[in-house]
């Protein structure tokens, strides 16, 4: 699962993906609940970049005394099981979430170790996801989450995470295939979307660590996830 990445850059994101970018700033790292750019289609079927909050259900929205859990990752598996996804997965709500890399942990030298992956013409890419809209008062808001699907045959993204585990991806999408993805409202058209991305095209290395605040921050979350 990827917890943590790096978004686009607010100058290159109408040349790279065809959108104004969001009247807003956000960090140049995103975790949990970080506010963070990503793409749709609106009403007219235009690509819209819009600011939204990472994590399916955002902290500020889970009723008092619920036990925190994660939705910053959505398995493609059970994406029309869980309550925390289905609605969304089923109306087509699907969106794009522009990156420069992502993040994992790598086990072979015996310790977790940051890897940052990405492709291997360093451009910027975008991988999919499902969001939601929150009504407040006269004004939406909107949060998101990623969708991952199973890459223990993957070449290069079998090699994170521990020894045993099964291993996940992030899809990411072909830039040709941007719109289809937006528009598609048949989740079983849509499923047709989520594969691996070819290892040939991507590029992986070690990573600065992230910073001490925000990895305790969701390694106290981690008690409890719902993929």
């Amino acid at each position: 699962m990827c917890v943590n990445y790096t978004p686009s850059r607010k100058d290159l994101f109408e040349e790279k993906f065809g959108a104004a970018a969001p009247d807003a700033e956000w960090k140049n790292e995103i975790w949990q609940d970080y506010p963070a750019p990503i793409i749709r289609h609106d009403a007219c079927g235009q690509r819209q970049a819009v600011l939204a909050s990472y994590s399916m259900l955002p902290k500020a929205r889970l009723a008092p005394g619920v036990k925190r859990f994660s939705t910053m990752n959505a398995r493609a598996e059970t994406l029309a099981q869980l309550r925390s996804y289905s609605q969304a997965w089923r109306g087509g709500q699907l969106c794009l979430v522009p990156m420069q890399h992502f993040f994992e942990p790598s086990y072979e030298s015996g310790r977790a170790e940051r890897w940052q992956i990405g492709l291997k013409d360093a451009s910027d890419f975008a991988v999919a996801g499902l969001y939601k809209e929150w009504r407040e008062q006269d004004q939406l808001s909107y949060s998101f989450t990623q969708i991952t699907i199973n890459a223990d045959q993957h070449p290069l993204m079998q090699r994170f995470h521990k020894l045993g585990e099964e291993k996940r991806s992030l899809v990411i999408l072909p830039d040709q295939n941007y719109d289809a993805w937006l528009a598609c409202k048949d989740p079983q058209l849509a499923s047709g979307f989520l594969q691996l991305y070819p290892a040939e095209l991507m590029h992986s290395q070690p990573a600065l660590k992230a910073p001490g605040s925000a990895l305790e921050s969701v390694a106290s979350d981690q008690t409890s996830f719902i993929f």
